[in-house]
């Protein structure tokens, strides 16, 4: 694709960035075939190929986004299936992610909008504030069809029905591995996850210990920056990566680290891409050595020996797009489940989203539910005794729409391998 942009555009690294993915897109559209919303809306501009037409105008002009452009942006869940698809090499991922950040300087949003995307933003990277704003939820939960507006029904319906305490696990502490030690690494707890659900990141430390792994969580790390950095919020964004980058940086230069575990692929996939997001800062070189060192926990426990078993169970194993399109890891969590024990089923088109997406189901509640009927649908009709996913995202939006357990793979695998079975699978199995 041509472009023109003019020299002085081009001086802005960002712009520069998105000019070199523009060029390389040749129209030939076999992303449409595999974009989740084209398939739910069949309009060309929700389809990555008309949103990059609507980016590249917008960026070139350097004209402020319009509501028919941020219209459609804001429909892309960022599920990077059509990066997996396309056969150029178009880095969607930063194109879009750049046209976010211009939307979120250059559009005013109706005051609605604004206001729940500041709440977002200020609540769900933040554990405590997370938990708080849950437990209302759940109180007014009973009342959300009193609610004319769909986002906000959406919040309420997001609730769980109960909410584990804190974990003790989650503090800043260093878990010594059982018999000789194999690996250090550090575990990025996360924010959500940790008031949604306690045990993933329970299990994560049993397993790896279990199997020769020291595992520190590191002071002062925190969320990943993705929910802010999806919403165009590149300030907030950039903090909260700092932070993280800060931390686990001050964990090589002392004891060092093998790895840092992250078990939400979400954060996976942003924490890979720090050496891109900070490249313009005084962080860069930091930022590119913490993404060397990021790997999703199917990675490193593919680096241990895992014991062989035989499990009476069936699972259907959702591929969290972050993880099997982010990340291009598709085969090692299915090797792994099947190394223990357990039967394995995918379901039919794998590769389109579940319509989680971080806040995507908050935010685009009608097409986000549409994607979970139909991704529900094809794993039920596999007839499994579980769902096994690895984004805390994908577990509560697949779980809201099924009475199958939808569980971590690390909780299987930590299960299978001497941990404690999983309270999901314990509820509907004893």
């Amino acid at each position: 694709m041509q472009t023109n942009f003019t020299p002085e555009q081009l001086t802005d690294p960002a712009t520069a960035r998105s000019s070199e993915i523009l060029r390389a897109c040749v129209h030939c559209g076999f992303c449409t075939a595999t974009c989740p919303t084209y398939a739910v809306l069949g309009d060309e501009l929700d389809s990555p190929r008309g949103r990059i037409y609507l980016i590249k105008d917008m960026l070139e002009n350097d004209r402020p986004a319009d509501e028919k452009t941020v219209k459609h942006i804001d429909r892309c869940l960022s599920c990077l299936s059509c990066m997996t698809t396309c056969p150029s090499g178009v880095h969607y991922m930063h194109l879009i992610d750049h046209a976010r950040v211009h939307v979120e300087k250059t559009y005013k949003r109706p005051l609605m909008d604004r206001l729940l995307r500041w709440t977002l933003a200020k609540i769900l990277p933040y554990p405590n504030r997370f938990r708080m704003a849950l437990l209302g939820a759940k109180i007014g939960r009973p009342f959300r069809h009193l609610i004319p507006d769909p986002r906000l029904r959406a919040m309420l319906e997001m609730a769980p029905k109960t909410i584990p305490p804190v974990s003790r696990n989650d503090a800043p502490q260093v878990f010594p591995a059982q018999g000789e030690r194999k690996m250090r690494v550090a575990l990025m707890t996360g924010c959500a996850q940790k008031a949604l659900d306690t045990d993933i990141n329970d299990s994560t430390i049993n397993v790896l210990t279990r199997h020769g792994c020291e595992v520190v969580v590191a002071k002062g790390a925190g969320c990943c920056g993705a929910l802010t950095h999806h919403m165009g919020r590149e300030t907030e964004a950039h903090a909260s990566a700092a932070q993280n980058i800060r931390s686990w940086m001050a964990e090589t230069r002392g004891a060092g680290l093998d790895a840092i575990v992250i078990n939400t692929s979400g954060c996976g996939t942003t924490v890979k891409d720090y050496g891109h997001m900070m490249r313009e800062t005084d962080l860069a070189q930091d930022a590119a050595h913490i993404s060397s060192l990021a790997k999703d926990i199917s990675e490193v426990l593919m680096q241990l020996d895992l014991p062989r078993g035989t499990q009476d169970l069936t699972v259907a194993y959702h591929a969290a797009c972050s993880l099997q399109h982010g990340q291009q890891i598709k085969s090692d969590p299915k090797t792994l489940l099947k190394r223990v024990g357990f039967s394995v089923v995918e379901p039919k088109n794998s590769h389109l989203c579940c319509g989680s997406a971080g806040t995507y189901n908050l935010l685009q509640p009608e097409i986000s539910q549409e994607l979970k009927k139909r991704k529900v649908e094809s794993l039920e009709v596999k007839t499994p005794d579980l769902v096994a996913a690895g984004n805390i995202g994908c577990i509560m939006q697949i779980g809201s729409g099924t009475k199958l357990p939808v569980i971590h793979t690390v909780e299987l695998l930590d299960w299978a391998t001497g941990g404690q079975k999983p309270r999901k699978l314990s509820a509907n199995r004893s």
